[in-house]
């Protein structure tokens, strides 16, 4: 009989991971069947996609009304499909709106779900425990304090290691001199990193106040900027008039960055990984911000500060400026500070490379891989 994997990544990030997991479960079992929603690196590896992730990048509570009857349109149509191919098991990747909602529509038709990169309830929503102890049959984590909190609630969860700590861990670059003859660099140059995140709406509120803090940065310092473009996002929303600023790959702008702007997400994580020293940004809608200010439970956003300094505490390693705060001037002192003190920011780069250390496990994906490849078999 046919195997067939249902997998539901609906964002970038959850594309690289969920297709990490898939190649290890080709090699496993070459014959299987791939089907669901996902990006490029998915259907690289031949699986069939309903939808891709661009179509689903939707984020916010004002987003997702708008685009409401089409994401209704999409579980619906997924639904029909998954009925159809009746598939062995099912890879849910993060992605919580929309995958706990399949999650139980799965387990009422008799399908084994395996999350992978849990609901970050710890955050909010802490509701959303009840759905994941009833309808996951396993829940694979990537942080260890993930273990105790779900055991809190009674939810056995295991964790694999960091997916993005051990993609990191993987990677070579040249040395940084090779790097600026590249790009017609002066090597004197301090280079700043501009990372404004991958969806349409954050590029769209963030990278101009971004270009804002460019500006002022650029009569003080002897600057270089590296902005890492999302490959999706057209070029027409990177309006960088006044500044010179070099595209490449968001790595490369992790690795040789001496500090960054960096808009709260996956890329947070990444950065920390590289040791990179950081001002974390974030805006969205007046009436999101309201509404997931009185949900969050914590003091800090991004994963720097969550693992440096606790679940829960209000310490900060890296500095986080969100919404109002958001502005040109005040990310400009920032990340001006960073250049001026060299030693401060060595010792941030010492702390965040401590706390990436703790993240690595060998070969997350291959027990993810495992542990999905049971449940087919």
């Amino acid at each position: 009989m046919q195997k067939k994997l249902f997998v539901l990544a609906g964002e970038v990030s959850g594309d690289l991971h969920a297709a990490e997991v898939v190649r290890e479960l080709l090699s496993m079992h070459p014959g299987l069947e791939v089907f669901g929603t996902g990006g490029g690196r998915l259907r690289r590896l031949g699986a069939r996609l309903l939808y891709d992730t661009d179509d689903l990048s939707v984020m916010g509570l004002t987003e997702v009304l708008r685009h409401a009857f089409f994401l209704r349109t999409v579980i619906r149509n997924l639904k029909q499909e998954i009925r159809r191919e009746k598939p062995t098991a099912a890879l849910l990747v993060d992605y919580p709106a929309m995958n706990l909602h399949m999650a139980r529509f799965l387990h009422d038709e008799g399908i084994s779900v395996i999350y992978y990169i849990s609901p970050k309830v710890w955050a909010w929503k802490e509701r959303r425990v009840k759905a994941i102890r009833r309808y996951v049959d396993r829940l694979l984590v990537i942080f260890r304090f993930e273990v105790e909190f779900f055991a809190r609630h009674g939810v056995r969860a295991e964790y694999v290691g960091n997916p993005v700590a051990e993609e990191v861990g993987e990677l070579e670059f040249p040395d940084r001199s090779a790097f600026c003859r590249k790009h017609g660099i002066d090597p004197s140059s301090r280079l700043v990193g501009m990372l404004p995140g991958s969806r349409r709406q954050e590029v769209s509120r963030i990278y101009p106040e971004m270009v804002s803090a460019a500006r002022i940065l650029s009569k003080r310092h002897q600057i270089v900027f590296l902005l890492g473009r999302a490959p999706q996002m057209p070029r027409e929303l990177y309006d960088s008039e006044g500044i010179g600023v070099i595209e490449c790959s968001a790595y490369d702008v992790m690795h040789y960055s001496d500090a960054a702007m960096v808009t709260s997400g996956t890329a947070t994580l990444e950065a920390l990984c590289f040791g990179l020293p950081m001002v974390v940004v974030y805006k969205t809608g007046w009436l999101n911000y309201a509404v997931g200010k009185r949900l969050v439970r914590l003091h800090n956003i991004s994963l720097a500060n969550i693992l440096s300094r606790g679940l829960y505490a209000s310490a900060q390693l890296v500095p986080e400026l969100l919404q109002d705060e958001a502005e040109g001037s005040r990310i400009a002192a920032a990340v001006s500070s960073m250049l001026d003190d060299e030693a401060c920011a060595g010792a941030v780069r010492s702390e965040l490379l401590a706390v990436r250390d703790t993240l690595l496990e060998s070969s997350p994906s291959k027990k993810a891989a495992a542990v999905v490849s049971s449940y087919l078999e």
